[in-house]
């Protein structure tokens, strides 16, 4: 008669943060704790950089850009507006439709905004820029109207 080996226990699944225990050195943990100013990524501190351009044009002209939403996209659409001859655009403005209740809607594209820069500085830079050609537009006036201080040549 021959003895049967006794079947093996299945890997206990993995259960809330649970990590691994490897070669007894204790659990895993993060790399970087929430805490710090690293653990935040690229595109949020790109997103928060602009919406602290957008807070400062929004307390110049609360009225005109109420109602106005502000977006973040990766790269811009691969079909270009007719104006856009051969170039990345770097935002775009989109009309509101009231009848559909569409609001205005101004968009910031961040790679080509990245690719552009040199720095941190120079990027906050260009991200004023196209807000402020950009809300230009969309109101029908000179970009030194709306923001003095423009870094647009």
């Amino acid at each position: 008669m021959t003895s049967a080996q006794p079947p093996v226990p299945a890997v206990p699944a993995r259960r809330g943060g649970r990590r691994r225990d490897r070669h007894g050195r204790g659990l895993r943990g993060p790399l970087l704790p929430p805490t710090l100013p690293a653990w935040r990524t690229r595109t949020d501190r790109f997103d928060d950089l602009v919406l602290r351009c957008v807070r400062r044009l929004e307390r110049r002209f609360p009225r005109e850009l109420a109602g106005v939403e502000f977006a973040v996209e990766e790269v811009p659409p691969s079909d270009p507006a007719p104006w856009e001859h051969r170039a990345v655009a770097l935002g775009r403005y989109f009309p509101g439709d009231a009848a559909a209740g569409l609001s205005h809607r101004i968009v910031v594209y961040r790679r080509p905004v990245v690719a552009r820069a040199v720095d941190a500085d120079e990027t906050e830079l260009l991200v004023r820029a196209v807000l402020v050609e950009q809300i230009a537009g969309m109101l029908g006036r000179a970009p030194e109207d709306i923001d003095p201080d423009s870094p647009l040549p």
